[in-house]
C-alpha cells in the first residue's frame, strides 16, 4: 500500500475535518499551527500534504508527463492541433499550465515551511522526528530545485507566510537558490532513514537525498551557473549511493529494463533501482485515491469505447523523435519498451505491429496500462508510479562526474557498462566483450549525453541535460531539420516544437499574474 495514501486514509480516519482540509496550505481554526502539530500523527499528516503536491495534475501527476516540453529532442506532443502553449514551445507569460505550475510548487514549499516551523512542538521518538524533518528539509529543496532549474532565480522564501499582505519577495540569484537547495538536501542527509530502513521507494531515504545532490551539483556545474567545481562533489554525492550503505544494503540495477517498468505498473517496489518514486493509488472510485495519469498521457494511445477492460485509455500525447529513435544500437532491448512498436485497438484489444519505416507514429511505451493492477481502470486515474530517481541515473551521473574530474577512467567506464550490459540482456556486473572503451574525454562527454537519453528517455529529465551541457538550441533546431526532411507528411507538425524554441525557451517566462502579486518580481529574458 502506498506510503503517502497510508497517511491519508489515516488523515480522514482520525477525523481532522478531512483531508481537503488537511492538505490546504494555510490550516483553519482548530487546523491552525497554534493548536495543531501537537503529536507525532499529525506531523505525519503535515508531512504527507509536503509530498501531496509532486502528484497534482499541476505537476507529476499530469502535466509535466509529455505536456510541458520536458522531453526535449526525445519526443514531441502529439497533436497536430496543438498551436501554442508550452507543449510546443510557443508560451507566454499567462500561459495557465505554467501558472498554475509556479503555485503548486510554491503552495508545497509553504506546506514544508509550516511543518520545520512546528516539528519541534510534540513529545516523541527523536528518530521518527528526525526523519520527518528531513524528509521535510529535502522536499523543500527539491521544490525549489524545480523552481531553479526551469525559472532561474525565484523568490527564496524559507518560513511559513502567514499574511496575505507578505507578498512582495524579490528574486534571489540562481546561484543563492542552488546554495539553499545543497544546504536543506545536505542538512536532510543526516535526518532521514537508509533505504532499507524505509523499505520502499514512495519515503525519502539517504539514497535519494544522495542521488538527488549528485544531480543538484551537475546542475550548478553546467550552464548557466558553470561552477565547474560541482563536479568532484556529484562525483562523491554519487559515490556515496554506489557504495554499501551503512547498514550493509547495496543498491544494484534491477537484471531487467522491461522489469523496472513493470514494477511501477504492478505497484511492487525495487529499492535497489528504484530509489525514489512518485506513487499513485486507486481509480477515482472511491473515497481514498491519489491517482495520476502516469500511462495515461504517455503511454500507448488506446480509445476504444468501451474498452477491453484489461486495457485502459491513453491518450498517447508523447512520440518519440526520429533522432531517439535512431540513438539505440542493434541488440539494444531499450528501445521497444522504451518506444512502442505495437498500437492497440478494439475490444477485445489487438496489438499491431508498426513497420520499420513507421518511427514517428509510435507512442512512449514505457508505462504500459494493460499491466497496471487497480481493477477497474479509470481513463483519468491511474496508480502507476512514477521514477523521480534511479540508480541507472545514479551510475551516470558517476561516470559524467568522474570524466570530467579525471577524464575517462576505468570507475567511470565500469559505471557506464553496467548500464549498457542490463540494455543487451547481459549481467549488469560482468565484464563484457563489447563493453565501451577507448574513449577520449570529449568522445565520452558526448557518449554520455546520448546514453543518458537511451537510459532515461521520458523521465522528465532531457530538456534541463540539454541545458546544463549548453547544447539546447543546437540540438533542437537540429532535430527540428531532421523531422522536416523524414517525418511523413501527417507528421510534419511534430517539427512545430523544435522550430518555435529559442534560446530564450532555456527558462519559462516568471507568471505575469506573480508579476501582478509581487511587484519585486523581474521577468526573464527575452520575455
Amino acid at each position: 500500500m502506498k506510503y503517502i495514501h497510508i497517511l491519508l486514509i489515516a488523515c480522514c480516519c482520525v477525523g481532522i475535518g478531512g483531508c481537503k482540509k488537511f492538505l490546504g496550505t494555510r490550516p483553519n481554526d482548530f487546523l491552525s499551527p497554534v493548536n495543531y502539530y501537537s503529536n507525532e500523527e499529525q506531523l505525519k499528516f503535515a508531512l504527507a500534504g509536503v509530498y501531496s503536491n509532486l502528484g497534482k495534475s499541476e505537476t507529476y501527476g499530469d502535466r509535466m508527463l509529455g505536456r510541458m516540453g520536458l522531453d526535449a529532442d526525445e519526443g514531441f506532443y502529439s497533436r497536430s492541433g496543438e498551436l501554442t502553449g508550452v507543449s510546443v514551445y510557443d508560451v507566454s507569460a499567462t500561459d495557465p499550465i505554467i501558472t498554475s505550475w509556479w503555485r503548486f510548487v510554491y503552495e508545497g514549499i509553504n506546506r514544508a515551511n509550516l511543518l520545520l516551523a512546528n516539528v519541534k512542538k510534540p513529545a516523541m521518538d527523536e528518530k521518527k522526528r528526525n526523519a520527518i524533518e528531513g524528509e521535510a528539509l529535502f522536499l523543500r529543496g527539491y521544490y525549489y530545485l524545480l523552481l531553479v532549474s526551469n525559472f532561474g532565480g525565484v523568490p527564496l522564501i524559507l518560513e511559513p507566510v502567514g499574511s496575505a499582505n507578505a507578498v512582495n519577495f524579490p528574486r534571489a540569484t540562481a546561484k543563492e537558490v542552488y546554495d539553499q537547495v545543497v544546504a536543506d538536501m545536505t542538512a536532510a542527509e543526516g535526518l532521514v532513514l537508509t533505504a532499507s530502513e524505509a523499505g520502499h521507494g514512495g519515503r525519502i531515504s539517504k539514497s535519494a537525498v544522495r542521488g538527488m545532490l549528485a544531480r543538484v551539483c551537475l546542475y550548478m556545474a553546467g550552464h548557466p551557473i558553470n561552477d565547474a567545481t560541482k563536479y568532484a562533489a556529484a562525483r562523491e554525492w554519487a559515490l556515496k549511493v554506489m557504495q554499501p550503505q551503512e547498514d550493509g544494503f547495496q543498491h544494484a540495477l534491477n537484471p531487467s529494463f522491461e522489469g523496472v517498468f513493470m514494477n511501477y505498473c504492478q505497484d511492487k517496489y525495487d529499492i535497489k533501482e528504484s530509489i525514489w518514486e512518485l506513487e499513485f493509488w486507486g481509480n477515482t472510485q472511491g473515497a481514498y485515491r491519489e491517482t495520476g495519469r502516469v500511462g495515461s498521457n504517455n503511454g500507448i494511445a488506446y480509445s476504444t469505447d468501451p474498452p477491453d477492460p484489461k486495457f485502459a485509455y491513453s491518450y498517447g500525447f508523447l512520440n518519440p523523435t526520429g533522432k531517439l529513435f535512431r540513438s539505440f544500437e542493434a541488440g539494444d532491448l531499450r528501445r521497444d519498451w522504451t518506444i512502442a512498436p505495437y498500437r492497440t485497438a478494439g475490444n477485445p484489444a489487438v496489438k499491431t505491429n508498426w513497420t520499420a519505416s513507421q518511427i514517428y507514429e509510435r507512442n512512449s511505451g514505457k508505462w504500459r496500462r494493460e499491466h497496471e493492477v487497480v481493477m477497474p481502470k479509470d481513463k483519468n486515474g491511474g496508480a502507476i508510479n512514477f521514477p523521480l530517481l534511479r540508480y541507472a541515473d545514479v551510475l551516470l551521473m558517476f561516470a559524467e562526474a568522474e570524466n570530467e574530474v579525471n577524464g575517462p577512467t576505468g570507475e567511470a567506464y565500469e559505471a557506464l557498462n553496467q548500464v549498457r550490459r542490463r540494455a543487451f540482456g547481459k549481467p549488469a556486473s560482468t565484464p563484457d566483450a563489447a563493453d565501451i572503451t577507448g574513449l577520449d574525454k570529449e568522445s565520452f562527454r558526448q557518449f554520455i549525453q546520448d546514453e543518458r537519453s537511451r537510459e532515461l528517455a521520458f523521465e522528465c529529465l532531457r530538456k534541463r541535460d540539454l541545458v546544463r551541457w549548453n547544447i539546447f538550441m543546437p540540438v533542437m533546431k537540429a532535430v527540428a531539420n531532421q523531422i522536416d526532411g523524414e517525418a511523413p507528411s501527417a507528421f510534419k507538425y511534430a517539427a512545430r516544437s523544435y522550430t518555435n524554441a529559442s534560446a530564450r525557451d532555456e527558462l519559462w517566462p516568471i507568471p505575469a499574474r506573480e508579476l501582478g502579486l509581487n511587484k519585486a518580481l523581474t521577468q526573464n529574458p527575452g520575455w
